[in-house]
């Protein structure tokens, strides 16, 4: 009785979701139920104008980017008054197709809940395979930290391949047979599933044009799964080296496949103990946020010098994908996105001082500082959504 009130406290805590939530989902038993009933209160207010004293607003669910460039032009040219948010659906985990999770699931039970989504008017985008636990798949990651790690068991599965059933699944989500290609999110993966992943893309020949997506994550500076010293020491000593984050090797294969890698802002993810440990610490915000702003800077010159020693061009695949809403601990002075203009500035102070002192390989590589956030901060995203999202 004791561990489960503290369990509930902590993830009421972590998550900021309310106890009633929490004990309502340590109360499933139909996952795919209760994704659906997900999808329905988004679709309750879809497109609902609401007035408030900043102005009137809306969120449209969309299927395409085509469709996000005529609310775009329709914003533009015909009313000005309505701002739109466009939502993009996603799903973190295909724990969600299972529909009793009490038994052993069928490939016949997942198929069909999997048509289903497939099915939707609006189907997600992008779907991560693995959450933080065992789903019959493929491997996990360990992903928990703190108190929630202490008293809850993610070993089942862990760092585990995909297996045959996940081969299923994945082949059924990019098959564009059955319905839009749904992209797999590689995030909370084991590092043995995710590189069974990528020997799917590149033996089977109809995945030779699927980008690699994380839409949450962080380099952690060693080489590869199977060689785990540092290659980049300059950078990679300041990483958090732990098998959640991206090794060298994956990076490169995303930046290869046009894929997307969108940077956590999660400090517990982003750098090591030590680089925490040490940071420069001070009671004025613009000194925080500069001082905090630089562990994502350290994550970006990482990724841009791996890549530019590969000859690949460094700026076209990375985003931020700040995940707010999980289980997160935001780098101090950036706890919403209402803060990512911040970040964007404090994050263009940090490329303008290392360009002023640093030269890449590439000539092409060698761009503004300015330039360089403006394709983090969306134009990448924007690149993104109009080459794949159709």
């Amino acid at each position: 009785m004791t561990n489960k009130f503290i369990l509930d406290i902590a993830a009421n805590f972590a998550t900021g979701v309310g106890k009633k939530r929490v004990d309502y989902i340590q109360g499933i038993t139909d996952y795919f139920k209760d994704l659906e009933m997900e999808l329905k209160y988004y679709q309750e207010l879809d497109g609902t104008i609401i007035r408030l004293p900043e102005g009137e607003f809306r969120y449209k669910l969309v299927n395409s980017f085509k469709e996000i460039e005529a609310i775009r032009l329709v914003e533009e040219e015909v009313d000005r008054a309505i701002q739109t948010i466009c939502v993009v659906i996603s799903i973190e985990g295909m724990h969600v197709l299972f529909s009793n999770v009490d038994k052993i699931p069928t490939e016949n039970e997942l198929l069909q809940n999997l048509m289903k989504i497939k099915a939707w008017k609006n189907p997600p985008f992008y779907v991560g395979l693995a959450h933080h636990f065992w789903n019959h798949l493929c491997g996990h990651a360990e992903s928990l930290t703190g108190l929630i790690k202490k008293k809850t068991d993610q070993s089942e599965g862990l760092n585990t391949g995909i297996t045959k059933l996940g081969k299923t699944i994945i082949k059924n989500l990019l098959d564009t047979n059955n319905g839009k290609r749904i992209l797999i999110d590689i995030k909370h993966m084991s590092p043995a599933s995710r590189n069974e992943y990528y020997q799917m893309l590149d033996t089977i020949p109809e995945y030779n044009n699927v980008p690699i997506i994380v839409s949450h994550g962080a380099a952690n500076g060693l080489i590869s799964s199977a060689n785990r010293s540092v290659g980049r020491p300059r950078t990679a000593s300041k990483l958090n080296p732990v098998d959640i984050n991206i090794f060298d090797d994956e990076i490169i294969k995303i930046a290869k496949s046009k894929g997307l890698f969108g940077l956590q802002l999660d400090e517990r993810r982003v750098v090591s103990k030590r680089t925490l440990k040490n940071i420069k610490k001070s009671v004025h915000r613009n000194k925080i946020m500069h001082y905090r702003s630089e562990l994502i800077w350290n994550q970006v010159q990482h990724i841009a010098e791996l890549l530019d020693a590969e000859g690949i061009f460094a700026w076209d695949c990375l985003v931020i994908g700040f995940d707010f809403d999980g289980i997160i601990n935001p780098l101090n002075g950036f706890w919403s996105s209402e803060e990512l203009p911040y970040l964007a500035d404090f994050l263009e102070r940090h490329a303008f001082n290392y360009v002023q002192n640093n030269t890449f390989n590439l000539p092409e590589n060698n761009i503004n500082a300015d330039d360089i956030i403006a394709r983090i901060m969306g134009l990448n995203g924007s690149r993104f959504l109009k080459e794949n999202f159709i």
